[in-house]
């Protein structure tokens, strides 16, 4: 599975964080924009430091554990003007 982009919205253990992923395609009978999203639980490395609403991305790997099937990768640095 390819990397996705997602925003930290929970972090209630050390290792994990809750990422909502947020997609948006045109519906192809009507034409109108759909927007979904989804909630994953990502496992997150010690040296990582993450707060909520940071912008991170996530990959699929081996189950951690009974939810946990994405894996941290990195953290998006915004650019500042």
């Amino acid at each position: 599975m390819k990397d996705v982009r997602g925003t930290v919205t929970g972090l209630n253990s050390l290792k994990t964080a809750r990422v909502s992923v947020v997609r948006q395609w045109q519906h192809p009978l009507y034409g109108k924009s759909v927007t979904r999203s989804k909630t994953y639980a990502c496992q997150v490395e010690d040296d990582m430091k993450l707060e909520l609403g940071d912008e991170v991305v996530i990959r699929a790997c081996s189950p951690v554990s009974k939810t946990k099937r994405f894996k941290v990768m990195s953290k998006v640095e915004e650019k500042k003007i």
